[in-house]
């Protein structure tokens, strides 16, 4: 019998290419090449009808492959797996720098020492071949549990070779989690460092799957041995490399529909979801990025966003398919910037969360520098930004005077960044173009697609939208009548974003009843975010629908919306937002920027002795929230949902204390409960400050 998962790819599979027959077909084509029927001069996306017969044209494909989704490359159709892909870039690119990193063996920094495209083959094949002299089968998952550096690579890329599942741990995941996902993947071998295998060993006796543990970076004398009655071995990687060249096996490779790996989402409630994604997914994805946007041999990417996730996943497969040299950051993002000076970069992906640092840092150095400097910035910007919005060339003054030393501060190679992960506000993606000068792509997406859903085009200086589809997928929005976003809206339609395609994942591993929440009959992803068409046919995120909720008076909240707003805010840092329906205004924890609250208190004469002091203050709060209604009401937010009271925090909200995703998204449930005792004083203080207007009135 036939199942669920399998039925779920026939669906996906089958809109490949649209299943009409030869008079349905020559009418689509009719209608897609006449641009005042049906395009409505659309330039990015064309819209088809979801079902022919139903005459509701509302399913966006991009204009660049309205009549077939791509699944293979365009100039090398024959690759179908990460194992071909491999095959191509060591072939093609076999004396090209592969990765490259500048810690030395004896633990001190140097320059970029590099590996190759033929040393990495090499290397990949010795590490497969070892796993399989440990009595690995095909199929067999195994755990990648250490930050990013070049074993990681060689080690996913062994497992693709002999059609092995990967499957990546955060390594700033709690023991729990790690053992939860290490358990219900039933990995039998894990890759870790000395770090990251002591953790491993407090709950050794609680993973009996696990046979054979691998350690990166340490020799074997160093290493602990446990007794043979544990049925588990730990050996260095290198000895495991070295058995593996005395036992050299053939390669076993996977098939496009074969699992490749299964990610571990680590969501902001509940327990991680195993994303199951084959071979076919991630290819699709990449090849219909690598349409969109062009890399070559000469590009430099850095990488240190974590490999863990799907988006820096994705950013490393690209590079690996265009024989690009990618060099690890220290393993420390306070040294992120001397990575940057040393490797000199030409690609920079990274997340709105840095972007944001990035734009604070520009502009408060601009506004600190003088009158006379603040001018010349304010000409030069507004020069630059007009020039790159009539799709003209800039005067190279502006560089030479102002942008230069900018650029430099990323090593001054930059031609490529991207944004991921969350949206990037309008303001901070034209900052990025203009001072950077360079092509600057907002991307949407999620695990579940194997990353990327919208794009935006190359040649769109546009911002406020996350572009058109990729070529891989089609997208359609569904009405959310509980949130009033229907397709009928005007001017634009809204509602919930769905997306099908060779991208869409095969399901939550083990999960049938989740997935089934997630993925409808006809084979559409339900992402749980709220889209709306702009002109053009790109797409806009606009709300969430998960996390919503009702205020006492019926209100309907959606959180991260109104962070996104406050995170404009110079105070600002990060922010949680906070609302229930047993009250009928918001809350606000701001973690605060310290500089910027200094700065502030200095020119106030305020006296502190800490941080922290100046945080309770509360004329600070006073200022903070001063600054974010001002900041609300410039973003036109709704009278109940500005923040009416606030609390400031000396310390970021971060991954280790566990207020955040791995992606640096808010764990809300956590954020309540770690902040539960602010968020009472504060609606004790609102209580108070109402009870006590009403006896004046």
């Amino acid at each position: 019998m036939e199942s669920p998962a399998q039925r779920r790819l026939d669906v996906i599979q089958s809109h490949l290419l649209p299943s009409f027959n030869a008079e349905d077909d020559s009418f689509l084509r009719h209608n897609l090449t006449s641009s005042s029927h049906f395009l409505n001069g659309e330039k990015y996306s064309v819209r088809l009808p979801e079902k022919l017969q139903s005459g509701k044209w509302n399913v966006h494909r991009s204009v660049r492959s309205p009549l077939k989704l791509l699944s293979r490359f365009d100039d090398h159709p024959e690759i179908g797996t990460l194992h071909d892909t491999f095959v191509h870039a060591a072939e093609t690119y076999k004396d090209h720098k592969y990765l490259g990193t500048r810690i030395r063996v004896d633990g001190t920094v140097g320059e970029y020492k590099w590996m190759t495209y033929g040393e990495a083959a090499i290397a990949r094949e010795e590490i497969g071949s070892g796993l399989m002299y440990y009595g690995l089968k095909q199929g067999a998952c195994v755990g990648l549990y250490f930050i990013n550096r070049p074993e990681w690579l060689i080690a996913d890329h062994a497992c693709a070779a002999y059609s092995y599942i990967s499957i990546p741990l955060y390594d700033t995941l709690g023991p729990d989690a790690v053992k939860y996902v290490v358990n219900h993947s039933g990995a039998q071998a894990i890759f870790c460092v000395r770090q990251t295998l002591n953790s491993l060993l407090s709950f050794i006796s609680l993973i009996p799957s696990v046979h054979l543990i691998v350690v990166v970076g340490e020799a074997d004398d160093q290493l602990p041995s446990l007794p043979s009655t544990s049925g588990v071995r730990i050996i260095s990687y290198s000895t495991l490399g070295s058995q593996g060249h005395s036992n050299l096996q053939p390669f076993c490779p996977p098939k496009p529909e074969d699992i490749a790996t299964i990610c571990y989402t680590s969501g902001t409630t509940g327990k991680p979801k195993g994303v199951v994604l084959t071979h076919g997914n991630l290819i699709a994805n990449v090849a219909a990025f690598c349409r969109v946007l062009k890399f070559y041999p000469s590009d430099v990417y850095i990488s240190y966003l974590p490999l863990a996730h799907i988006y820096e996943r994705t950013n490393q497969i690209i590079c690996l398919y265009n024989g690009m040299a990618i060099g690890f950051y220290q393993g420390d993002t306070l040294k992120l910037m001397d990575d940057l000076a040393a490797l000199r970069p030409t690609i920079f992906c990274s997340v709105p969360r840095l972007f944001n640092r990035i734009y604070a840092g520009i502009t408060n150095a601009v506004k600190a520098s003088g009158t006379i400097k603040e001018r010349l910035f304010a000409v030069a910007y507004n020069s630059k930004k007009q020039a790159i919005m009539s799709g003209k060339k800039a005067s190279p003054i502006w560089d030479i005077l102002v942008f230069n030393k900018i650029r430099e501060k990323l090593g001054g190679r930059v031609r490529f960044m991207a944004s991921g992960a969350s949206p990037l506000s309008p303001e901070v993606m034209e900052l990025l173009r203009v001072c950077f000068g360079c092509i600057v792509v907002e991307g949407y997406g999620m695990t579940e697609t194997c990353s990327i859903i919208s794009l935006v085009d190359e040649g769109d200086s546009s911002t406020g939208h996350v572009g058109s589809p990729s070529t891989a997928c089609e997208v359609k929005l569904v009405d959310v009548p509980e949130m009033n976003y229907t397709s009928d809206d005007e001017p634009y339609p809204r509602g919930e974003i769905c997306v099908r395609g060779p991208t869409v994942f095969q399901g939550y591993y083990k999960d049938e009843a989740q997935t089934r929440q997630v993925i409808d009959d006809d084979g559409w992803l339900h992402t749980g975010d709220i889209g709306s068409w702009l002109p053009g046919g790109r797409l806009k995120i606009i709300d969430r629908k998960k996390n919503i909720f009702k205020l006492a008076q019926g209100e309907y909240i959606a959180p991260e919306k109104i962070e996104n707003v406050y995170a404009k805010c110079k105070f600002i840092l990060q922010g949680f937002i906070y609302g229930d329906s047993f009250n009928s205004s918001l809350v606000a924890i701001v973690a605060v920027e310290p500089d910027v609250l200094r700065g502030w208190a200095a020119s106030k004469g305020i006296q502190y002795e800490d941080l922290e002091q100046l945080c309770n203050d509360p004329r600070a709060r006073n200022a903070v929230l001063e600054e974010m209604n001002y900041v609300g009401k410039k973003a036109e937010l709704r009278g109940f949902e500005f923040a009416k009271a606030v609390t400031l925090v000396p310390e970021p909200f971060t991954v280790e204390t566990g207020l955040l995703t791995p992606t640096f998204k808010i764990k809300r449930p956590e954020a309540k409960a770690y902040f539960e005792k602010a968020i009472s004083d504060m609606y004790a203080e609102l209580l108070k400050s109402d009870q006590t207007s009403q006896r004046m009135l």
